[in-house]
């Protein structure tokens, strides 16, 4: 109906199985040269409902994603423009080389969004989820001692909640909470950025609320898919804070701490969607992530003062 020029008769429909998301993602081959994506979304779950209008906000203020063809929102669908199969995370095994090129070419789309006025970001406050406030970065720490040290290393519950309790763990997170909020992607990683024609497009973003920039750029720098060394780190540091100067952006002097804190609030909930996804859902692929997020996690966790019972136990596991 909505696609006439589609020959109907040579139409192939592949499922993508990626990813642990309660969507429905399908390739779609067109013609010989043609392809679309076609997304199937759980009309129960709100953020799923905006994912089309934060599309066309992001593509209108200079962000690439992917563009949308049609939407049937009673049904829950969405045709989507391809951008191919491969994400910056099928470069992992390339030279740094190569990967630092298209690493770049990511954080300039993700400054470009932590860029944005105030005055811009109002006319979307109405399709965003709840923004990164202490309860949120609670849930977080949280959902990390309940499904990953809980579910997956069987750790007590007394010893779960004796953790959780730390004070400083609070602290972090009202401390977090306090700082001014920009748009954040919320789950900056590998897997969520494809490379098309060298350049980086944005995929997965209806999780974009106010936050700290600090956190998606520890999603990329703290990525447990894949390794990144200390050396690669610090070069796409430098690579951000340019582009931030370059907005007029000061960076302060607490940007290295704030980064640590929230690769520290990152790591906690990619360990908890982990096991969560691993043990609840069934998807068990995801396991397989948790050893590097948690090196990550032990990593962080060592240089944030008063955190010695959680490296303790970080240790032990």
């Amino acid at each position: 109906m909505h696609f006439p020029r589609l020959d109907v008769d040579h139409i192939k429909i592949r499922p993508i199985e990626k990813g642990g998301s309660d969507r429905r993602f399908y390739r779609i081959q067109c013609s010989a040269d043609q392809t679309l994506i076609l997304v199937k979304y759980n009309l129960e779950r709100e953020e799923n409902r905006h994912y089309v209008q934060i599309a066309q906000f992001l593509t209108k203020n200079g962000i690439r994603v992917p563009e949308i063809y049609f939407r049937d929102p009673a049904e829950g669908l969405i045709w989507i423009e391809d951008l191919g199969e491969r994400d910056l995370y099928s470069y992992q095994h390339e030279s740094w080389l190569v990967r630092r090129a298209f690493y770049e070419s990511a954080l300039e789309q993700i400054v470009k969004l932590h860029s944005l006025p105030e005055s811009v970001c109002l006319e979307m406050k109405e399709h965003l989820p709840a923004e990164f406030n202490a309860a949120l970065y609670r849930w977080e720490q949280k959902y990390f001692f309940q499904n990953c040290l809980g579910r997956y290393f069987s750790i007590s519950e007394s010893r779960r909640k004796e953790l959780a309790a730390l004070p400083v763990l609070r602290e972090i997170a009202k401390h977090l909470a306090s700082l001014p909020r920009v748009l954040v992607h919320r789950d900056f990683q590998s897997q969520n950025i494809i490379i098309r024609n060298g350049q980086a497009y944005l995929i997965d973003f209806q999780g974009m609320r106010p936050g700290l920039p600090h956190y998606d750029l520890a999603s990329l720098l703290y990525d447990p898919y894949v390794d990144l060394t200390e050396t690669e780190r610090a070069e796409l540091i430098a690579y951000y804070r340019d582009l931030q100067l370059k907005n007029g952006i000061t960076v302060d002097g607490d940007f290295d701490l704030k980064l640590r804190l929230c690769a520290m609030q990152r790591l906690m909930q990619a360990l908890g969607a982990y096991a969560f996804l691993g043990l609840v859902k069934g998807h068990k692929h995801f396991l397989q992530h948790i050893p590097n997020a948690l090196r990550s996690l032990r990593a962080a966790v060592a240089t944030i003062e008063n955190l010695q019972p959680l490296a303790s136990l970080l240790a032990e596991v």
